[in-house]
């Protein structure tokens, strides 16, 4: 450091930046959980054993067993590639990477991936079997709810009235 007292300045060399490692390139898996929010997803990891019925308002990610019943309208639910689920599962969307035995009602859409496995009845609005993926069960395609017209069903009043 410059002083007063001494004659000359001291010269003004740079600090060189700290090298940074650049950081991998994201993989699959992590770019698929970039997607949702953090906070936004609860976990049930490979070491747990759920019993019973699961009910909530933020999306799920299943790695370990489940036994009961799912109940998460209007979120996410992934059965990951460690997961044996044996519940019967109701959200918006429903993604199988593992195994699923039990009914699943999706409002939007089901995705069986090529390592997944499910034996139940599906409805959904959409649905998707990748090749290598184990279905065993049926399939109810429902549309989406749509603000359709009123239908009359008071058939008296479409009667002319005679005098």
């Amino acid at each position: 450091m410059w002083k007063p007292s001494q004659s000359e300045p001291p010269t003004n060399t740079p600090t060189p930046e700290p090298m940074r490692s650049t950081p991998p390139p994201p993989s699959h898996e992590s770019v698929a959980r970039a997607t949702v929010p953090a906070g936004d997803q609860a976990t049930i990891s490979k070491g747990l054993f759920v019993k019973g019925e699961i009910t909530g308002s933020e999306s799920l990610f299943i790695d370990g067993k489940v036994e009961g019943s799912i109940n998460l309208p209007g979120n996410r639910v992934t059965v990951g590639r460690n997961g044996q689920v044996g519940a019967s599962i109701s959200a918006r969307e429903i993604v199988v990477l593992g195994k699923v035995r039990g009914n699943v009602t999706a409002t939007d859409r089901v995705d069986i991936r090529a390592e997944g496995a499910l034996t139940g009845d599906v409805a959904a609005a959409r649905i998707s079997i990748e090749d290598g993926a184990f279905f065993k069960g049926g399939i109810d395609i429902r549309k989406p709810d749509a603000k359709s017209a009123p239908v009359n069903t008071n058939h008296e009043s479409a009667k002319p009235v005679h005098s």
